[in-house]
């Protein structure tokens, strides 16, 4: 095992809870792509395991040289990578891939690659926010100088992933809202930015209804008189996932075994969690769910631990995020929230999404292994 703690640096538990997340991937994929294999690879279900199994690999060679890295690094490289997503963001909305009334997906030339840019504008926003917060915090009271800075970009991301993707601008607007909390932003700029927020997503609205074009806008509003009304009659999605976890019962009906994988759209990234219910039951559901719990822990303990203010809000921003999304993927799953279409993290099937999520986790773990080395520092000074 000297190996192990030779090369994988970091909290070691984080690595486990990774480690078994892509465990419970694979298999839940290998399991929900059955039909998928039967309409397009002629029925050969080994497809899309080793498409899936290869995307992971590259995620922990990613996730494991973004931990190696010292994490100021990403406090050089925030203003790059935010300045880099901006016009990506624009660029996809004016000339992205269109799938299901939105423009989400880039498609890169030569290589024939797509990606959702809100992935890369997340990652690039929260190490903006984190380091500006932590530059100011001579001055983090003030208006002028520290809140606009910070608020300015905020609202311009979110407002450009806005228009394709309500959930991922919501989430990544509140964990913005989070790491102002943590970064001792006064409560009312921060109860403001909500109701700039609020007042923004009203005036796109309106304007949208107005100028004819709705675009996502009737999607939203279907999905949200379903989920209040109850009508699963109107949620096809809903009723089967339903289906699905209460078939599931507590032990599950096995590996392999899921029926709604057949029915259920999107099994492998919308509705995975459903699928590990209805094989692993509510026991597996409930592991799922305490594996993301221990990571924000875990990013919790790392950020009692850290002296320094960019490394606390890195730490807390990435762990918030990621955790928060799957919580509202498992939410949806369940019928507690409105459709969204938010992957699981880890979990769900994709490409750019898991090897973003794979930097975020990097990222953290980057932090705790600084934190380590510097710990140990302390106390070779201390005995010396």
């Amino acid at each position: 095992m000297n190996w192990l703690e030779t090369y994988f640096k970091g909290d070691r538990i984080i690595w486990i809870v990774v480690i078994l997340l892509s465990l419970f991937s694979i298999l839940a994929v290998y399991s929900s792509t059955g039909t998928l294999a039967y309409k397009y690879q002629s029925g050969n279900t080994e497809y899309y395991l080793f498409k899936h199994g290869i995307i992971m690999l590259l995620g922990f060679a990613i996730m494991y040289f973004t931990h190696l890295a010292k994490y100021t690094l990403y406090a050089r490289i925030s203003k790059i990578a935010i300045i880099v997503a901006v016009p990506l963001l624009l660029l996809t909305l004016i000339t992205g891939t269109h799938l299901n009334e939105a423009s989400r997906w880039l498609t890169l030339p030569v290589i024939n690659l797509s990606f959702q840019t809100s992935d890369l504008a997340k990652i690039a926003l929260l190490l903006f926010v984190a380091r500006s917060l932590s530059k100011k915090q001579d001055n983090i009271k003030d208006f002028k100088s520290a809140f606009l800075p910070i608020i300015l970009p905020v609202c311009l991301v979110c407002g450009l992933i806005l228009p394709a993707n309500f959930s991922t601008a919501a989430v990544l607007f509140t964990t913005c809202l989070i790491l102002m909390f943590f970064g001792r932003i006064k409560v009312k700029y921060i109860l403001s930015l909500i109701g700039i927020g609020i007042a923004g997503l009203t005036l796109f609205i309106s304007i949208a209804l107005y100028s004819g074009y709705e675009g996502r806008i009737g999607t939203w509003k279907k999905r949200i008189e379903n989920f209040k009304s109850g009508d699963d009659n109107g949620n096809y999605q809903t009723q089967q996932a339903k289906i699905a976890i209460a078939s599931g019962g507590i032990m599950g009906k096995g590996p392999g075994n899921s029926t709604q994988r057949n029915f259920l759209p999107h099994p492998y990234s919308d509705f995975i969690f459903a699928i590990i219910v209805e094989e692993y039951g509510f026991l597996g559901g409930t592991i799922v769910v305490l594996l993301y719990l221990v990571l924000f822990y875990r990013a919790v303990v790392i950020v009692r631990q850290s002296p320094f203010a960019f490394a606390t809000l890195l730490a807390v921003g990435c762990a918030f995020s990621l955790v928060f999304q799957a919580m509202i993927n498992m939410a949806v799953a369940v019928n507690l929230f409105p459709v969204t279409g938010q992957p699981l993290p880890m979990l769900s099937m994709g490409g750019t999404s898991i090897w973003f999520t794979s930097v975020a986790i990097g990222i953290i773990l980057s932090v705790s292994r600084n934190i380590e080395q510097e710990q140990l520092k302390r106390v070779a000074h201390a005995t010396a």
